[in-house]
C-alpha cells in the first residue's frame, strides 16, 4: 500500500549557516554599528538567544533571522516568536524556539483534516510524524496538496514517500 510520512523538522546544520549568515549581515550594517549585538544557536534545544541595545533593533534582527532563514530553506512558521523580549540591564534580551517535530496537538489538528477531507486514506499519528496511507497514490497526492494548503502554523514535509 503506498504510504507517506508528514514531519516538520528543521536540519541543525541548515539553521546554523542561517545564523551565521545574520551575523555577517549584521557585521556589516551600518545601523548596527557601534552596538553590542548577539545571535548565539544553542544546537541542543533549538534556541536562538538575541541581544541588542534597543526594541528597534531586536525589530530589525528579527526580520534579519526570518529573511535569511527563509533564503536558507527553513520556513518563517519555525520559528516561535511568542515569548516577549525583556531587558536586562542595557541589552534587550528574547528567546526565539525552533520548531522541531511536530506537536500532539498540531499532529491532530492535521489528521482532523485529512479525515475531514473525505480522502480514502488513513492516518495514524507516530510520534512526531504523520502517517498517511492509501490504495491510490492519487489520494496521497491529494491529501499532500490539502496538507500544503492548509495553515497550521508549523512548516510541514512530506517525507519517505513509498508505492
Amino acid at each position: 500500500m503506498p504510504s507517506f510520512d508528514i514531519a516538520s523538522a528543521v536540519d541543525i546544520q541548515v539553521l546554523d549557516n542561517a545564523i551565521n549568515t545574520v551575523k555577517k549581515e549584521v557585521a556589516t550594517r551600518y545601523d548596527f554599528r557601534d552596538t553590542d549585538v548577539k545571535v548565539d544557536l544553542n544546537k541542543k534545544d533549538f534556541i536562538i538567544a538575541l541581544e541588542v541595545n534597543t526594541e528597534m533593533q531586536m525589530k530589525q534582527l528579527i526580520d534579519i533571522l526570518i529573511s535569511r532563514s527563509m533564503k536558507q530553506g527553513i520556513d518563517g512558521n519555525a520559528f516561535d516568536f511568542s515569548k516577549d523580549a525583556y531587558p536586562s540591564g542595557k541589552t534587550i534580551k528574547k528567546e526565539v524556539s525552533v520548531k522541531n517535530g511536530l506537536r500532539q496537538e498540531d499532529a491532530k489538528k492535521i489528521v482532523k483534516m485529512i479525515k475531514d477531507s473525505g480522502a480514502k486514506v488513513q492516518a495514524a499519528i507516530m510520534d512526531d510524524i504523520i502517517r498517511v496511507t492509501g490504495k491510490k497514490l492519487d489520494d496521497l497526492q491529494d491529501v499532500i496538496a490539502k496538507c500544503k494548503t492548509g495553515d497550521f502554523g508549523v512548516p510541514l514535509q512530506f517525507v519517505n514517500m513509498k508505492s
